[in-house]
């Protein structure tokens, strides 16, 4: 028998899987397929502007009205509203479709963290285990299933865009274009004319991811247990002043350690970017076409969700600050090699290789990236978590805001960068956790109520 927390752990990964089959699939293809003007970029470069905003002030506020469950719901909903706006896109269906997406993005990614947060300490306290292992596990647990929407999502658009027979050859002058050699700002204009699948194809793809997004809010919304419903009806009831919940997010920032986790957690942000935004296009759509793309990114889904099970199960074992390093060094030999590639469809062995090797470093950055939040701020997870989102999706609008007008070159180059402040500014707060561990919340309120209780007697027996 598995026990209930391990249960929810499970329900909650499921349901992210299905949402998340829609917006992964959505999301590696806007750059190609909503090309024109860049819309399709700049609806991304919204939806993580908007989830920005969010996460000032609305998950602490709705995680503490709605509590976890009901808050995942209404930001599920928030991201199927992008699926249908991918119906018919333009600027006045997919910009309003994206801010309503970004606002209920930081509430949901939130309340699942806190949701795998909790989960994980009750279940140590439980079993008389260290929090910071458990919680690590259950975050190997949701992303190794999570991950692996990027598998069907993808799946899902190569098998009916492949079904155009009309998608013509890439010609040998788009080719000479692809990677970073000629800048990549006009692979768009070149073959997607040619390269665009039939619209009534395109209708198909987004109504099953119709479909799936609102499957996951049903399985959530039926199957997963309100774990945190006293704590959310105690809240109601001795409601703090509303500046005090809208400004939490804000005041976890005195905190150091957080500010100092800043560069890795936006790094997050950039190296995904780059992999649904610039790979897929300036590599794959250009020298293969965009029936490709999905494949492509199936094979990052799969190594993403395979080795966020496996690194789940090792960190208590190497410790996170190897891991990172390992996820460090294997992004920094992806970027040089990308420097100078030169993709031609007679290397297509290669194309699989870069997203897999970025799939094994990018389960390693979010795995323990979120344990991490995890364990240093046990007393403030809605506040931490949204922190976590907030900078997280700075990364990606910085990313996508200068997709349209640097050549790929730079961006390698800067997302290189900020890989090399990552790894100066991360192993500061590692080293300070290591010298000084944060205890975790039920443990400190276990030993506070031992002590009063060891005082009692002691004064009974004076007495």
């Amino acid at each position: 028998m598995i026990s209930r927390n391990f249960k929810n752990v499970l329900v909650v990964s499921i349901g992210f899987l299905s949402l998340f089959t829609a917006y992964g699939g959505l999301q590696s293809l806007q750059s190609s397929l909503n090309a024109e003007q860049g819309m399709g970029v700049a609806s991304l470069s919204v939806i993580y502007a908007s989830i920005i905003i969010s996460s000032m002030f609305l998950p602490p506020i709705m995680i503490k009205n709605l509590g976890c469950k009901w808050t995942i719901v209404a930001g599920m909903a928030c991201y199927v509203s992008y699926s249908f706006g991918n119906l018919y896109p333009g600027w006045y269906t997919l910009i309003p479709t994206s801010v309503i997406l970004g606002l209920g993005g930081s509430p949901l990614w939130s309340a699942k963290c806190t949701y795998l947060t909790i989960s994980g300490n009750v279940q140590a306290s439980k079993e008389n285990k260290k929090g910071s292992d458990v919680i690590n596990h259950y975050f190997g647990i949701f992303f190794f299933i999570f991950q692996s929407s990027a598998v069907w999502g993808n799946l899902m658009s190569s098998l009916i865009f492949g079904q155009d027979t009309n998608i013509a050859e890439i010609p040998e002058e788009i080719l000479q274009t692809c990677g970073a050699f000629d800048c990549g700002l006009n692979v768009s204009a070149g073959n997607s004319t040619t390269n665009k699948p039939a619209q009534k194809l395109v209708w198909t793809l987004v109504g099953c991811y119709i479909g799936v997004g609102v499957l996951a809010m049903l399985i959530v919304g039926i199957f997963l247990d309100n774990i945190d419903q006293e704590q959310t009806s105690q809240f109601r009831e001795n409601r703090e002043p509303f500046w005090h919940t809208f400004l939490a997010t804000f005041r976890l920032l005195k905190d150091w350690r957080l500010l100092t986790l800043i560069p890795l957690t936006m790094y997050s942000g950039f190296e995904q970017s780059f992999l649904s935004g610039e790979y897929t296009k300036n590599y794959v759509t250009c020298a293969l076409g965009i029936h490709f793309v999905g494949f492509v990114m199936m094979c990052f889904g799969a190594s993403n969700s395979l080795c966020s099970f496996l690194f789940g199960r090792i960190a208590r074992y190497t410790g996170r600050a190897t891991l990172f390093f390992f996820a460090a060094a294997a992004n920094f030999s992806c970027i040089i090699a990308l420097l100078f590639w030169r993709p031609h469809p007679d290397q297509l062995p290669v194309f699989f290789v870069f997203p897999a090797l970025w799939g094994m470093a990018d389960a390693i950055w979010q795995t323990q990236t979120n344990a991490l939040y995890g364990v240093l701020f046990p007393r403030d997870k809605e506040a931490a978590f949204a922190n976590y989102r907030m900078w997280e999706s700075l990364g990606f609008v910085i990313a996508f805001a200068y997709s349209t007008f640097l050549c790929l070159e730079y961006k390698l180059y800067i997302l290189l960068a900020v890989l090399v402040l990552t790894m100066i500014t991360y192993p500061i707060v590692e080293f300070y956790e290591h010298k000084h561990p944060t205890k975790p919340i039920e443990q400190a309120a276990y030993e506070s109520h031992k002590k009063t209780k060891e005082a009692n007697i002691i004064t009974q027996t004076w007495l």
